[in-house]
């Protein structure tokens, strides 16, 4: 009985030391663009535009929140048992926000023009950095006067969210199966792989939209390869938030292990739309002509955006009632 527990005890500090050099690894990039404006700030007090980093925030503060979360793996877990993702996460989302705020208010100077980085973030949004004129201020076309609005901090309101469904579901795969090397108890090994794939997959598609902007040039209008990447982008992040309430709901009734997931994917998913309505000024990019992508009265959504909540909350049912099946019993061989 000692040597299982000793063996248990060794299997899930390979596993703790194995998951903290894994993020660690996967963050150089994130941390690295933070210790750059960093040391700028400390020499400057401001940043000059050409060591921004682009998207230095939501993904540095999302890298050094998930790598808090993950050292406080060990503790959590010996300490808050059961509870432990609820004291993890919530220690990182603490960290998150406290160095978002913190960087958000950081100032970039370009050519005598001085601005927040949450102001300047939100330019960058929208406007591709070949395109912006920093002799001048940024540069407008008819298109854009549309997508600029004036300035409005609810625009953080996405960027918010992937971050937020991003550090939960990383830490809770992390989590997940450390709890399941620690008690030797594999319940949820099927749902936590389904979390694993799906956040892999959206985080790659960050990733994309980071360095590409989903290839959008600044026009409502966009073209067939960005509306389906953002398309999937939409459903992805509702499927990923319902993987992660099904991975807890696992063995309950249809209507709270299938349809709360759903439901959970669809409203992530609508709340994505609204960030991005705020975004362009109460606008939404059309994703191609006729009466399937058309603005409708009052809510604004056309009809593919529509099927695009439906839709992920489908998926998101369909994994979970897969997710809830039981395993056939296999018939005694008849002699």
């Amino acid at each position: 009985m000692k040597g299982d527990k000793t063996m248990k005890t060794k299997r899930f500090s390979l596993y703790w030391w194995c998951a903290c050099a894994g993020t660690l690894l996967a963050s150089c990039y994130p941390l690295w663009m933070g210790v750059r404006v960093l040391g700028d700030l400390i020499a400057d007090g401001t940043v000059a535009k050409e060591h921004y980093p682009k998207y230095l925030i939501p993904y540095t503060p999302i890298a050094v929140a998930v790598i808090v979360g993950v050292l406080l793996m060990p503790l959590c877990l010996r300490w808050l048992r059961r509870a432990a993702l609820v004291g993890g996460a919530g220690a990182a989302l603490a960290v998150f926000f406290t160095a978002e705020l913190l960087l958000e208010k950081t100032v970039v100077v370009s050519d005598g023009l001085a601005a927040q980085l949450e102001d300047w973030q939100m330019y960058m949004c929208w406007v591709p950095p070949e395109l912006v004129d920093w002799s001048g201020g940024y540069r407008t076309q008819t298109a854009v006067d549309i997508l600029m609005g004036d300035y409005n901090p609810a625009f953080k309101l996405h960027f918010y969210v992937i971050s937020v469904v991003l550090i939960l579901a990383l830490l809770n795969c992390l989590y997940g199966f450390g709890q399941m090397i620690r008690r030797d108890e594999f319940t949820r090994c099927k749902s936590l792989t389904v979390q694993s794939v799906c956040t892999a997959v959206f985080l790659g598609l960050c990733i994309l939209a980071c360095f590409t902007a989903f290839w959008r040039d600044g026009n409502l209008a966009v073209s067939p390869l960005s509306a389906m990447l953002m398309s999937v982008f939409f459903i992805l992040l509702g499927v990923t938030a319902g993987v992660f309430a099904a991975s807890f709901l696992l063995g309950r009734r249809r209507a709270v292990s299938v349809a709360i997931p759903a439901a959970i994917a669809a409203v992530m998913t609508v709340v994505m739309y609204i960030g991005e309505m705020i975004l362009l000024s109460g606008h939404l990019y059309q994703y191609g002509e006729g009466l399937l992508f058309e603005s409708l009265p009052v809510i604004v959504l056309a009809p593919v955006d529509i099927l695009i909540v439906l839709f992920s909350g489908g998926v998101t049912a369909a994994i979970s009632q897969w997710l809830n099946r039981a395993p056939r019993k296999e018939e005694p061989s008849k002699q």
